[in-house]
């Protein structure tokens, strides 16, 4: 998921590692808190689950300008994930 987020961000240096593992971790909490089941956000996290990491890293990493704008696409991707079935317990 590092990786990912790296590219998405386009940082190629691993200056920011330790910082971005820390915001992959509290995005995949963050979308637990929401409702998506622990196992797919770690082991079965597909395109949708790393979509909305990436935005929280986004939204989260340095000052960034559009941080409104990334905060309510964050929110509706994790609304989106915590109701959807294949992705939470009912």
């Amino acid at each position: 998921m590092l990786d990912l987020v790296k590219k998405a961000l386009r940082i190629t240096t691993a200056y920011f590692d330790d910082e971005l593992n820390q915001l992959i971790s509290a995005a995949l909490i963050d979308l637990g808190f929401g409702g998506a089941m622990d196992e797919v956000l770690t082991t079965n996290a597909d395109a949708i689950v790393k979509q909305a990491v990436i935005t929280y890293c986004k939204m989260n990493f340095g000052l960034p300008e559009d941080y409104d704008k990334l905060k309510k696409s964050y929110d509706e991707q994790k609304a989106q994930l915590g109701m959807a079935t294949n992705y939470t317990e009912w």
